[in-house]
């Protein structure tokens, strides 16, 4: 199983490495089934933004059920523009769409999820031995309506396409060589890490790295798939993902950007538990995502989006709470297997980050994973303290 990414297929030069990476694991033994993203992105003609401009620009008035019909043409642009490079260098392919595919999602539109597949058809292609390159990002529901998986739908279908088809491996190829200890536009020495478990790099992911979706390494993991994260333009490895893999303390950090720290006060700290959730409930009833919870005697802190935090805000004002916002700030995480079995590694964190003159606002961990809220603009000299104390430029095993 092979999916390319939008900057994997974006021009000529990158879908000719692309059909030279499916005609490499042709050439091994393989039968591969390609899995593809819209070309590009905005404001690239086929990128999936660009053709949904075409009518959020002029403000029309299109349904969800319509934005998802729109939003697959990307797509199936991309499947049937691969599958002819893969025929001209004389291999025969089949583009097929998410439904063609026996992709069988609920109604959910703009973020459907994978109720089943049939594997019939591909089974088909695969047998003939042809290639099928399926249109990623989509699949359609019993009554026949197109639907889209939402962000990083793509490797979501690579993933489910390959549990479904037991493949041996699902490739994920980017734009980058794989997942990295560390952002490496804050430090460009970053180190690839060569291996990582499922559960390691779904939290890094859920805490701002951005490489590959958590629900398709779920999938991943429920299904008993290694998937390797790897470049459509360079030769190396990449990144490993499954669970055999040796647990080291910490195994790279994700930053998040972007967030405001919300403190809203209880009318009556007599009732706190009264008031906590009449809080959350006004917060969820206009749709807005809350994170980093902390609880106290007198107030209830959490974080959102700066995007939202002045509708978060009137909310709890117009339910009679008040409130303090504190804009610009972010989390930064450090995220390792082996953390649960070493004691002091929270200690070591904030002391990292105190020598580096960063101020903690709040913290919050899990069993492999340690968040602390700071302002944004500290967010640099705080990765990198981080990526020190843990010595992440070191080569893994």
């Amino acid at each position: 199983m092979q999916k390319f990414g939008g900057t994997s297929v974006g021009d000529d030069e990158a879908r000719l490495k692309a059909r030279d990476r499916v005609v490499f694991a042709k050439k091994q033994g393989f039968d591969p089934v390609v899995v593809v993203s819209a070309m590009g992105r905005r404001p690239g003609p086929y990128a999936t933004d660009s053709l949904l401009d075409l009518v959020r620009a002029k403000d029309l008035p299109v349904d969800a059920r319509s934005l998802d019909l729109l939003a697959s043409c990307g797509e199936v642009i991309s499947c049937v523009v691969m599958a002819g490079y893969l025929r001209a260098a004389g291999y025969e392919a089949v583009p097929l769409t998410g439904a063609q595919a026996g992709i069988r999602t609920d109604a959910q539109f703009g973020d459907a999820s994978i109720q089943g597949i049939n594997t019939a058809r591909l089974l088909d292609v695969l047998a003939s031995g042809r290639i099928p390159v399926v249109a990623g990002f989509q699949g359609v529901t019993d009554d026949g309506e197109v639907t889209t998986l939402g962000r990083g739908g793509s490797d979501t279908t690579a993933t489910a396409l390959g549990v479904a088809l037991r493949a041996e491996c699902v490739e994920i190829y980017t734009d980058v060589e794989g997942v990295m200890t560390v952002d490496p536009k804050i430090v460009p020495e970053a180190r690839l890490i060569s291996a990582i478990t499922y559960f390691e790099v779904e939290e890094l992911a859920n805490n701002g790295a951005k490489v590959v979706h958590p629900r398709a390494v779920q999938i991943a993991q429920q299904g008993g798939i290694p998937v390797r994260v790897r470049s459509t333009f360079a030769e190396s490895e990449g990144t490993f993902i499954t669970d055999d893999v040796a647990r080291r303390v910490i195994t790279g950090i994700a930053h998040v950007d972007g967030l405001a720290r919300v403190e809203a006060l209880y009318p009556n700290p007599a009732e706190p538990s009264k008031a906590r959730v009449a809080i959350l409930k006004a917060i969820s009833t206009i749709g807005i995502n809350v994170d980093f919870i902390n609880v106290t005697p007198r107030a209830i802190l959490f974080t959102v989006k700066d995007e939202v935090a002045k509708a978060a805000e009137e909310a709890l004002r117009s339910e009679g709470f008040a409130c303090h916002v504190m804009a610009e700030c972010a989390k930064v995480s450090v995220v390792g297997a082996g953390m649960q079995e070493v004691p002091g590694v929270m200690a070591r964190v904030v002391e990292a980050l105190h020598r580096a003159g960063v101020h903690i606002m709040q913290t919050v961990d899990s069993e492999i994973t340690i968040s602390c809220l700071i302002d944004q603009a500290s967010v640099t000299r705080a990765v990198r303290a981080l990526y020190e104390e843990f010595d992440l430029g070191r080569p893994s095993a």
